[in-house]
């Protein structure tokens, strides 16, 4: 049994928005949810301050109870993580939007009824990733949970669309004839608080660095400080080597149509990751 804990950023008045989970094999979760209490907790002595939940915007600009970490500080702490989570073997699945693009298309009425929020389209490609990724995977032991940031506005929309998934969908993956649609995504997906929930902080965390990556690569919010877009680089192709096979996201030959919308959606920096 695989869980997935999956958290968006960029929903507000920023050009792109990613939603990225993190997929963990649930005999192995402890280890990791043990380890991130312990990044948590050594961070909460740095700065003389116990805190539940990290809000990654705030860490890397340092601002609130972060002020008392330099910049080097907070960026030797985010390499610590980063590559500790790249030496695991829990994989990464996300899905990118250009928001700009996905208002054209929305206004000419090219985007599904189902998928009528960003955060939505979002949710549901990745859903569908997940479903092109395990179903072909010889030894799947097990299915998919998939738990959610809590997102009152859409949960009612998203638990219909992906207990009766729309026959559009179907294509994505090649559903076989005798077999029912997402058959590897075990009932509804769950919607939980993520100060009570450390894993959907983790997919948080690197989702916030994903997002940053493509808003430098596409000069559409400049560097912060010098040499930003390299580290934040770095730290991206780490995040990269921990995705599932990209052509389950993000195929750059041979999609279909429904693959092909998702694929018009993503920022230039992610198609051409």
């Amino acid at each position: 049994m695989k869980l997935c804990y999956c958290d968006e950023t960029g929903t507000g008045e920023e050009p792109f928005a990613v939603l990225l989970g993190v997929i963990v094999d649930a005999s192995r979760m402890h280890v990791t949810k043990s380890d991130w209490a312990a990044f948590l907790a050594d961070l909460s002595v740095k700065i003389g301050h116990e805190f539940k939940e990290l809000h990654t915007r705030n860490f890397y600009s340092g601002a609130g109870i972060w002020k008392g970490l330099t910049g080097t500080q907070r960026a030797e702490a985010i390499d610590l993580f980063i590559d500790w989570f790249a030496e695991r073997k829990h994989r990464v699945v996300f899905s990118a939007v250009d928001k700009v693009t996905y208002g054209k298309l929305r206004a000419d009425g090219k985007v599904p009824a189902e998928v009528d929020s960003v955060w939505r389209a979002m949710g549901f490609h990745v859903a569908l990733a997940i479903q092109k990724h395990f179903q072909c995977e010889c030894k799947n032991k097990g299915n998919t949970i998939f738990v959610f940031d809590e997102e009152v506005k859409e949960e009612t929309r998203f638990h219909e669309i992906v207990l009766n998934p729309p026959p559009w969908s179907e294509s994505y993956y090649n559903k076989p004839k005798k077999k029912p649609p997402l058959d590897q995504l075990v009932d509804a997906p769950y919607f939980a608080d993520s100060k009570n929930v450390g894993m959907l902080q983790v997919a948080d965390f690197l989702a916030y660095f994903v997002r940053r990556h493509i808003e430098i690569v596409e000069g559409a919010v400049p560097e912060k400080y010098a040499g930003e877009g390299a580290k934040v680089g770095n730290w991206f192709a780490k995040i990269r080597a921990r995705t599932i096979p990209y052509q389950n996201m993000y195929p750059r030959r041979g999609r279909c149509e429904t693959a092909d919308f998702f694929w018009s959606l993503a920022p230039e920096a992610i198609k051409n990751a």
